[in-house]
């Protein structure tokens, strides 16, 4: 089960990690996951988010890194290597491993939108014309495919992902993660720090890390933990699977994983620690999510409490950073499998990728909203799905156990193929049910 063609590889353990973390880091982390913590009682949220991040981080994130590595490819590829190992034919696979990618490419095009305007709000917070709105009505008038202006920020958003591309993933993906990783919880921590000082916000952190233990009968509490989770890490049979193709035999993927997963929580309770005291401050209640709270109702709060304008560009400038790696990572799927089915130059496959990404984004800004549900609600779910089968199921448990201790000392224990097999296959098969039945989970 080997892709023979010669791929781009990560230049350093370190490399490959932040790529994964910044790929993992994004929106989630920062306009949903504080919400979901002040709406479901702070530690009371906590507890089942953890417990899913250990469920999911060890058994789908180790196992989306070693299949991509084993088949030195993209999901169309490995998947269709899997059918083959099991049925002698690689046809089924490379039709489901469309999927993923596909989905890929769906969630990079929504996801571009967004990015449009966090360049946008960053811009205005630099010159201060972020600072100078007034009012809930002022920010919701500045925001959306009704604003002035969004369209020239998205294509710019665009154009810096599509040159960090270009350049491969040694050269391009890695460097840029290096910088922009670090830099986004650099300016978090800052955040994090001033506001410590600032009279009123220890009601926040008070109100984070308070356990209500009775919270956690509540069946919904358990469903938002387990989504936000789920999509956190980036777990959808394609990102992640993409990246781990670039890794070299002697990566300890169970080692890399576990990095990933704590890293990425450890945004999530910074973006916890910055929006929720931050409300205090002010005086306000968290009572709002998603793209709202942050192009809305959190810049209106943050520009009256103290040094509120700096805070602003600090703010934005970290979630630039957070957009890019993410954005980057999701049209990579779709790239490298370009680069597989038609043996294309790096820069032309990107330049495809980059073109329809640029003129389909231009065409859903109105309706972004709506393209981000349906991938999110489906798509993301049943590529992981799809992943997990494939790896899991199809390829079997000598191969799997082969390929996820590959370059470890001491092996998994015995509770990981089992683990990964039925409970987290089960986990994303709920994911996928929950969020059809009741909406969007993540």
């Amino acid at each position: 089960m080997k892709h023979e063609k010669k791929r781009d590889s990560w230049g350093s353990k370190w490399g490959f990690i932040l790529a994964c973390i910044g790929s993992a880091v994004g929106m989630g982390n920062i306009w949903l996951f504080p919400a979901r913590v002040s709406k479901y009682g702070g530690a009371t949220f906590l507890i089942p988010y953890l417990i899913f991040v250990v469920i999911i981080g060890s058994t789908g994130v180790i196992g989306e890194m070693a299949f991509g590595r084993a088949t030195r490819s993209g999901p169309v590829h490995a998947f269709g290597e899997a059918t083959k190992l099991r049925f002698g034919t690689d046809k089924p696979g490379k039709l489901l491993g469309l999927i993923p990618v596909l989905g890929s490419l769906a969630l990079a095009i929504g996801y571009s939108v967004v990015t449009g305007w966090i360049f946008k709000y960053t811009a205005q917070s630099i010159t201060g014309a972020l600072s100078a709105l007034d009012g809930v009505d002022a920010f919701s008038a500045n925001f959306g495919a009704t604003a002035s202006g969004n369209l020239g920020w998205q294509i710019a958003g665009m154009a810096v992902t599509i040159a960090i591309m270009a350049f491969g993933v040694g050269r391009g993906i890695e460097k840029a993660n290096k910088v922009m990783t670090p830099l986004f919880f650099l300016l978090f921590i800052g955040l994090a720090v001033y506001l410590v000082t600032l009279p009123g916000s220890s009601a926040g952190y008070q109100y984070i890390f308070v356990l209500r233990p009775e919270g956690l009968l509540d069946p919904w509490v358990w469903v938002y933990a387990l989504g936000q989770a789920f999509f956190s890490l980036s777990i959808a049979g394609n990102g992640t699977l993409i990246y781990g193709s670039y890794l070299s035999p002697d990566s300890d993927i169970p080692s890399d994983a576990k990095m990933v997963a704590l890293f990425d929580t450890c945004a999530a309770l910074l973006a916890a620690l910055v929006i929720i005291p931050a409300m205090a401050v002010a005086g306000q209640q968290l009572n709002e999510s998603g793209p709202g709270l942050m192009f809305i109702y959190l810049p209106n709060v943050i520009r009256g409490i103290p040094g509120g304008p700096v805070i602003l560009v600090v703010f934005f400038v970290a979630v630039v950073f957070a957009a890019l790696t993410s954005l980057v990572n999701l049209f990579e799927a779709p790239t490298a499998t370009l680069q597989e089915l038609f043996h294309l130059p790096r820069p032309a496959a990107v330049g495809i990728i980059g073109a329809i990404g640029i003129g389909v984004g231009l065409l859903i800004a109105p309706i972004v909203s709506q393209w981000m549900d349906v991938c999110s609600i489906y798509i993301c779910p049943i590529g992981a799905l799809l992943a997990a089968v494939m790896f899991f199921w199809i390829c079997g448990k000598d191969y799997v156990l082969k390929q996820v201790n590959l370059a470890r000392h001491k092996p998994l224990g015995s509770w990981f193929y089992p683990m990964a097999k039925y409970l987290f296959c089960g986990v994303t098969l709920l994911v996928l049910v929950l969020g059809a039945v009741f909406g969007s989970i993540g």
